[in-house]
């Protein structure tokens, strides 16, 4: 997982690694962009999880649009919004960004799904953990995991100072 910010225009605008890293962290959704098989593009707002090294993971139904488009090509772009705050006075908006770029995969070992729905819950659903399990073991086979192993990430942003 390699954080390049090289392909940036706006030198002014670039995020640090760090922030970039809490952004994947805490976003409770990102929109997952892929090519279906016909060619065409498509984008969807998904709930999902960062391990905290080089994977996110997201659940679904255990067929469906998503699926098929992943399994003719792979290769996906996940996109993050963290703070926004338009500006009208100023015609601009203050925003940040991290943008992932790696590749999709499915029909993982009833471990790592396993896993993964457990990181979900314990990110959804703190304070349900008990019931989370109960509910993951109960629904695991009306489910599908996809893993996304990242390849690179960046980050943008702009904040406008304040005049004093």
């Amino acid at each position: 997982m390699k954080y390049i910010n090289e392909t940036v225009r706006r030198r002014d605008r670039l995020m640090d690694e760090a922030r970039a890293r809490e952004l994947l962290e805490s976003r409770e959704y990102g929109v997952l962009s892929m090519v279906t098989p016909e060619g065409d593009p498509y984008g969807i707002p998904v709930n999902m999880i960062w391990d905290g090294r080089e994977s996110l993971y997201i659940h679904c139904a255990p067929v469906g649009r998503k699926l098929d488009a992943l399994a003719v090509n792979p290769k996906v772009s996940v996109c993050f919004v963290g703070h926004t705050k338009p500006l009208p006075v100023k015609f601009t908006t203050e925003y940040e960004s991290v943008v992932v770029s790696g590749t999709a995969h499915f029909h993982l070992t009833d471990e790592e799904k396993m896993d993964a729905l457990h990181r979900l819950v314990d990110k959804y659903s703190p304070d349900f953990k008990a019931l989370g399990d109960k509910y993951a073991h109960k629904s695991f086979h009306r489910v599908e995991v996809i893993r996304i192993d990242i390849e690179t990430f960046s980050g943008k942003c702009k904040h406008v100072p304040t005049a004093d």
